[in-house]
């Protein structure tokens, strides 16, 4: 499949349609989705009634912008009207929403054509989409391996060329590290950025929406739809939002030398070898474009991990008490109002949400909120410090995005903390609320792609994708794509 701006030029000059491009979309689904399971839902019909409104617009004589007719898919977190959204839980197997997220309304606002709703860690809990209540994704590269969490059907989604682009959400890495794991480019943006209504809460404070993208282009297109201010969203930053994909340029000319900043407690110990030859080799090629390389210390980010894992499952524990088996959702019967609450909670949640809701509620329960809840808040604070010490020395900060790439399905699942340090990488940047992305650096002995993360200062997400881009034109392994044989 083309990039955005190809089949944006391919509609104007009226070669192809929109029909067509979707189409050729959902056929390819059809092939490869037996095999790669990215899909909670399709909506085949909508598409097709999206992609021929755009088709009017064209034969109307009408300027279309750049994701007018472009396929794309939703992680299914994101509320949208009238269609099934379920977070990948029996809790809400069967919730149909009466009203649209504003993420999703932008994109149909622009033109997007939604091929589908994709699958998940349950609630957005996990690090490789082996906690759906529904199915497990498989990773394009090697179906026998997963494609990261929590937005792992995004992922996989575009990297197998089911759709160009995609929607996910990221709490904890959850864009970044499944787009480490499938090769290709997740941005998760400033905190506040891309409004959040619509958007079901796993923790408040630290979820945010963001893009996947076989390209920093794209990625950027999609990014530059998506952000700005809405009313809705409480924590809604009103900015400029400046125009993401123009600012990119077509080799590495920075107005002044560029200072790139290691995070030297992200090496050494726990670090794939291979991934960290990976990231150091993608070093050397910024270094080559000018970029100035330096080493600095970000002593706290250690403690992210066990910070994240206090705070988040607080927020959790407060944002699922709402399922309840009363107002909307899954519900078990019954003899009385408690038992009715307990089934319901039982066997509409799966383990990990379970073991999320409890962590959860002991860390602010009466006599532990201080010592736990209190205390990861102040550690959160001197993570964010050790941050903005970095950007006083450097424009952005380099990392690898996992200690590893995809592991096999099942390796885990009986390890939680095993899997919980897939983003040890990715956490501290979601506690201090800054921009980040991963696109592919490289490939494993076993022929996975490996991921860097590019992070950047807050609302600088331009430099981000500016300096992402240029390594992207300077290397090729965006271009690599994994070969499915049909089922």
């Amino acid at each position: 499949m083309a990039s955005i701006r190809e089949l944006h030029q391919q509609l104007v000059r009226k070669e192809r349609s929109a029909v067509e491009i979707a189409r050729e979309a959902l056929d390819h689904i059809a092939q490869t989705e037996p095999r790669v399971k990215s899909f909670l839902t399709l909506t085949a019909d909508l598409a097709l009634e999206q992609a021929q409104r755009v088709d009017a617009k064209i034969a109307a004589g009408e300027s279309i912008g750049p994701l007018a007719g472009i396929p794309i898919a939703i992680k299914d977190n994101m509320c949208t009207r009238g269609i099934r959204t379920t977070c990948a839980s029996k809790m809400l197997d069967n919730f149909v929403p009466p009203y649209e997220s504003t993420v999703t309304q932008k994109l149909f606002d622009a033109g997007a054509v939604m091929v589908g709703k994709t699958n998940l860690d349950e609630f957005a809990m996990g690090s490789s989409t082996e906690n759906s209540a529904f199915q497990v994704t498989a990773n394009p590269w090697d179906l026998e391996r997963v494609p990261g969490g929590s937005s792992g059907g995004s992922a996989a989604a575009v990297a197998a060329g089911q759709c160009l682009v995609s929607i996910g959400s990221d709490t904890g890495g959850s864009i970044r590290q499944p787009a480490a794991f499938c090769g290709v480019v997740g941005l998760k943006p400033t905190y506040g950025l891309v409004s959040r209504y619509g958007l079901v809460a796993f923790a408040s404070s630290l979820d945010q929406v963001g893009p996947f993208g076989r390209s920093v282009e794209d990625t950027a297109l999609l990014l530059g739809t998506i952000a700005g201010y809405d009313p809705k969203d409480s924590t809604s930053l009103n900015v400029p939002i400046p125009n993401y994909a123009k600012s990119l340029l077509p080799d590495f000319r920075p107005k002044s030398k560029l200072k790139v900043g290691v995070i030297q407690e992200t090496f050494g110990a726990g670090l794939d070898a291979e991934v960290e030859k990976a990231v150091e080799d993608a070093l050397k090629v910024l270094q080559e474009l000018g970029a100035e390389i330096e080493v600095v210390s970000c002593p706290r980010f250690r403690y992210g991990l066990p910070t994240y894992y206090i705070i988040a499952p607080s927020e959790a524990s407060a944002n699922l008490a709402r399922y309840d088996g009363v107002k909307y959702g899954f519900r078990a019967p019954g003899e009385n109002l408690l038992e009715m609450y307990e089934k319901t909670r039982a066997a509409g949640f799966g383990s990990e949400v379970k073991r999320r809701i409890a962590i959860g509620t002991y860390a602010l329960s009466a006599g532990y909120y201080d010592a736990y809840y209190l205390r990861a808040q102040k550690v959160r604070t001197l993570i964010k410090q050790d941050f903005e010490r970095a950007f006083a020395r450097v424009d952005v900060l380099i990392s690898p995005t996992a200690p590893t790439t995809a592991f096999k399905a099942g390796e885990k699942t009986d390890d939680p903390v095993s899997m919980y340090l897939s983003d040890l990488m990715t956490i501290p940047v979601n506690l201090a609320g800054l921009p980040a992305l991963s696109l592919p650096c490289g490939f494993d002995r076993n022929g996975m792609p490996i991921g860097m993360q590019i992070i950047g200062d807050v609302l600088r997400e331009d430099l981000v994708l500016e300096v992402a881009h240029a390594y992207e034109q300077a290397t090729h392994w965006h271009v690599k794509r994994p070969e499915i044989a049909p089922d």
